[in-house]
């Protein structure tokens, strides 16, 4: 740039020079970078994230991007949605967001986890969108949400299911919430048991699909195929190719 024309060069403000050495500094000490900005986002929605909720990962528009499709078979009534361990409220967010005429449930069991996801779900409506109902709750209780049973379309889930003592980036093991990570030594401690509230949960022809860790894809097909309330039982690659979630159609009565 020629001398002469510095001068019209506008300054930095000091304050903006701060943030952003602060900024290199938290990621040079793997704080995650939702963390420091704040926020994250999934779909076509921003949801804020800190401390005390999990992140929302790239694979999980995998699991949006499956679920809007389902729904674009549905249009004969207001779908009914629930989204299993839904931490910020990210997934169950952007489907409401996507789908207004849905009626969306999402529980959580961590409250702190729950109070980002009513604070994002706050937000939403503050920008238009179908409020979404909000349930503190754990998705392995037999007991848990009975007044849905037989009338939900379509579950999403992305519990709890790394295995302990996996090998995790300190972004990860230092600051996710260890509670949304971990899943029992084989990562299906959360799996397993929800999945016969998922079979009460659907109603004839619903659906449900489950977020899970590459390494127990054929698990977690296995649980669901030999109950034989489902059907169609169907493993899904996430960006990379690897197993990441598994989607399974309610088709008959529950027995006991």
């Amino acid at each position: 740039m020629e001398r002469g024309r510095l001068g019209l060069v506008p300054l930095v403000e000091p304050e903006l020079i701060e943030a952003y050495f602060r900024t290199i500094e938290q990621r040079a000490k793997r704080i995650p970078l939702q963390y420091i900005t704040g926020k994250t986002s999934l779909g076509n929605i921003d949801v804020e994230v800190g401390p005390g909720v999990f992140v929302p990962r790239p694979e999980t528009e995998l699991l949006l991007a499956w679920a809007l499709a389902f729904l674009e078979n549905i249009d004969h009534h207001p779908p009914v949605i629930l989204d299993l361990c839904t931490g910020s409220g990210a997934l169950a967010l952007a489907i409401a967001n996507a789908r207004p005429d849905a009626v969306v449930h999402a529980v959580e069991l961590d409250p702190s986890a729950l109070a980002w996801a009513r604070r994002n779900a706050d937000l939403r409506s503050g920008h238009g969108d179908t409020p979404i109902t909000l349930h503190h709750g754990d998705v392995t209780a037999r007991d848990v949400l009975t007044e849905l049973d037989g009338t939900v379309d379509m579950i999403v889930a992305n519990p709890p299911y790394v295995p302990e003592g996996a090998d995790l980036d300190p972004e990860v093991i230092d600051h996710d919430p260890h509670l949304a990570l971990f899943g029992g030594v084989d990562g299906l401690s959360v799996i397993e048991p929800m999945i016969g509230n998922i079979a009460r949960w659907l109603r004839i022809g619903g659906s449900v699909a489950i977020e899970h860790d590459d390494t127990n894809g054929d698990e977690v097909v296995a649980l669901l195929s030999t109950r034989r309330v489902f059907t169609e039982v169907t493993a899904h690659p996430d960006l990379a190719g690897r197993p990441r979630f598994v989607v399974a159609a309610r088709a008959h009565p529950v027995t006991t």
